[in-house]
């Protein structure tokens, strides 16, 4: 029997208080998904966060977790994104081996992705991208020939588009 796997994003509010990151994070983990990506941060109010969780899994399951979050004392709001109707970014920071014969095929590269130059050295270049993931997953495609000695990601962040937000019910 196939399983029908797929990557979901959801996006939660939560209280910005300790342990509310394990008890989100351990509902997944209870459950058998493998988060793939979670960022959390505060919002315009510093008593809550928004988490963005990616994780691949079958869609049945995430809804009876989805279900699950939003009882959690900590959890404010919860719902999965439709990737059609929602904005989907990350930041990658790599550092690139790259001597002077090397140097101006990475920066040639860097910039057609629109990724800038943060710093240099005499045999490193390192590179700020942002976009969404098959963008960055590009740009390291063609950076791996180069020599890739440090790569740093965020993870997902996501917001819906238009007027749809998720926002503390007041």
């Amino acid at each position: 029997m196939q399983r029908d796997l797929k990557q979901h994003v959801v996006s939660a509010l939560v209280e910005n208080r300790a342990g509310t990151l394990s008890r989100v994070s351990g509902l997944f983990s209870r459950r058998g998904f493998n988060i793939d990506s979670l960022t959390v941060g505060e919002t315009e109010d510093s008593s809550v966060s928004r988490m963005t969780i990616a994780v691949t899994g079958e869609e049945r399951i995430l809804e009876q977790i989805v279900k699950q979050l939003g009882k959690l004392v900590d959890v404010i709001a919860v719902r999965e994104l439709d990737p059609a109707s929602c904005l989907r970014r990350e930041i990658m920071l790599v550092k690139i081996s790259a001597d002077e014969k090397a140097r101006p095929a990475v920066l040639e590269i860097a910039g057609i992705f629109r990724a800038r130059v943060v710093d240099v050295s005499q045999t490193t270049i390192t590179v700020e991208a942002t976009g969404n993931t098959d963008k960055l997953n590009g740009l390291l495609l063609l950076l791996r020939p180069y020599g890739i000695l440090e790569l740093a990601r965020t993870g997902l962040v996501a917001l819906e588009r238009g007027e749809c937000a998720l926002t503390v019910s007041k």
